[in-house]
């Protein structure tokens, strides 16, 4: 588990006082795993008209996915993605998603907690963009956002690993 902390003096005055900043950037995989044997993200609505696929507009999905420190299976784990995304595109080559998701790390005996809630344009080579809306513990009043890349997808499995890496400014 990478934690880089980099610490300088913010050149421009808030309400006539000078102020630290603190960068943070965690690096990790998260592993969304649909497969019939264990999976850790699972389809709990969808639409009740007829699509072509399962992963069109309207399938809401909860997910409890492992967040580890690289993009193999038996990678050390430091948390979990747990939430509610929806498909939220007609595109069959965008997969758009509006998601809502807390990223929990335990890392030894500290423990925090960042909530995501944006939308994911899930586009095969591109990195998308996501918010943090709000932390917990340890990462309490931070702010950021995180770029997310999927570096691996097995379409007849229905598994996706993805590469984070987030940012996020404490003051």
């Amino acid at each position: 588990f990478v934690l880089a902390v980099i610490f300088f003096l913010t050149i421009a005055p808030v309400y006539g006082k000078y102020y630290f900043e603190f960068r943070t950037r965690l690096h990790f995989f998260l592993h969304d795993t649909l497969s019939v044997e264990n999976p850790s993200t699972i389809m709990i609505a969808h639409p009740n008209i007829r699509q072509t696929s399962s992963f069109e507009v309207g399938s809401l999905f909860a997910i409890d996915d492992p967040l580890s420190v690289g993009p193999e299976p038996t990678s050390t784990l430091i948390g979990n993605a747990q939430g509610l995304y929806v498909s939220s595109s007609r595109d069959h080559v965008m997969f758009t998603t509006v998601m809502y998701t807390n990223f929990t790390f335990r890392v030894a005996d500290s423990m925090g907690a960042l909530s995501f809630y944006s939308q994911g344009v899930h586009l095969w080579t591109q990195i998308h963009e996501l918010a943090i809306v709000g932390e917990r513990v340890a990462l309490r009043m931070a702010r950021g956002f995180d770029l997310t890349q999927i570096t691996f997808v097995n379409l007849t499995a229905c598994n996706v690993i993805l590469e984070c890496n987030v940012t996020l400014y404490h003051y």
